[in-house]
């Protein structure tokens, strides 16, 4: 585990895309972004917070980091739990996919 607060831990992904990639999840079972209810908005700015910790932890606020949420299937969603990509380490290219 590399973070954790109230409604959120972060570990490294085992599958990593990147030097630096861990996956953040709430801790309250949320299967994907489109089940988001009004009561679990708060989620997404928890998970912004995280990522600034997790920035300052591997030292990448300064060059940067991608932070990716995935929907559904088609999107690569593999994992029936919303779960947000923190990936730095290295130049990221665009388009993504």
């Amino acid at each position: 585990m590399v973070y954790e607060d109230e409604t959120l831990l972060a570990f490294r992904d085992i599958h990593p895309q990147a030097p630096i990639h861990a996956l953040i999840i709430p801790k309250a079972h949320v299967a994907r972004v489109m089940d988001v209810a009004s009561a679990d908005l708060p989620l997404g700015g928890a998970a912004l917070r995280a990522a600034q910790q997790l920035a300052a932890k591997f030292s990448v606020v300064e060059k940067g980091f991608r932070l990716v949420v995935n929907n559904g299937s088609d999107a690569g969603q593999a994992v029936d739990h919303l779960h947000y990509h923190f990936l730095a380490g290295r130049r990221l290219g665009w388009p993504p996919g």
